[in-house]
């Protein structure tokens, strides 16, 4: 329950930084308020989940819809870090965990509003990755770094090849994710992030939801690629070679 609590807090702070950060903004002043009546809101409005529900999806004040994305992505924080206690308990590899969601959220938030994935974040988490791969390394201990590299590598080839296909904070975020993952995990990251995207984009153009050549915020696909390959990365491996290998 507290870990659940504490995601939910996060997950609200995460979506101010999601969208603040793109914009030049501070996350710390000034305090949230209606997008709407730029009233700024009190304690009992900015309970995470909850204060959305009791004032059933509006203002209280001019009573404007409040957009659902922010409990949404309170609620996604929330049972990510509960998901990641359950799979890997008490463990220093924890910590790895819910920076690495608490990353994912950020990114995920700013990307589907802005299609933009701030260097400012990317930054702060690199720093943060290589201090946590430090005392909670990978098995063998350079796979950060080569992870990394090949990320990085890859992924410019990449954007080269599709000709600005790939957009350069996406390629910045896979090099990053290659820290916290490794070689293997990262390289299946990749994959499946291009797979979910490819059904995803397809579904979109057949019910006309996007257009053929009109570009995608590919961080949601990446964040949901990554956390595949982080907490079954290695049952989803097995599966491959054992059935097709």
């Amino acid at each position: 329950m507290y870990i659940f609590i504490l995601g939910l807090t996060l997950g609200s702070f995460y979506n101010v930084v999601g969208l603040r950060v793109p914009e030049g903004q501070s996350i710390v002043s000034p305090r949230s308020s209606c997008p709407n009546c730029q009233r700024e809101l009190t304690w009992r409005e900015l309970i995470p989940v909850f204060s959305y529900v009791f004032q059933k999806g509006k203002c209280s004040n001019c009573k404007a819809t409040i957009s659902p994305k922010y409990p949404i992505f309170e609620l996604i924080t929330g049972l990510l870090f509960v998901l990641s206690f359950y799979l890997i308990g008490f463990d220093l590899e924890l910590i790895a965990a819910l920076s690495l969601v608490s990353l994912l959220v950020i990114i995920t938030v700013s990307d589907l509003a802005y299609m933009i994935i701030p260097n400012k974040v990317l930054a702060f988490f690199i720093v943060l990755f290589i201090l946590e791969r430090i005392f909670v390394p990978l098995d063998p201990w350079y796979d950060p770094a080569l992870a990394f590299i090949v990320a990085l590598v890859l992924l410019l080839l990449v954007g080269i090849v599709s000709k600005g296909g790939m957009g350069g904070g996406d390629i910045k975020l896979f090099a990053v994710l290659g820290v916290v993952l490794g070689l293997e995990k990262i390289l299946l990251t990749f994959f499946l992030s291009a797979l979910i995207g490819a059904v995803f984009g397809g579904i979109g153009l057949i019910i006309g939801k996007s257009k053929r050549g009109n570009p995608i915020p590919f961080g949601p696909y990446i964040a949901v690629g990554a956390l595949l390959s982080y907490f079954f990365g290695t049952e989803i491996i097995h599966w491959y070679f054992s059935t097709f290998l």
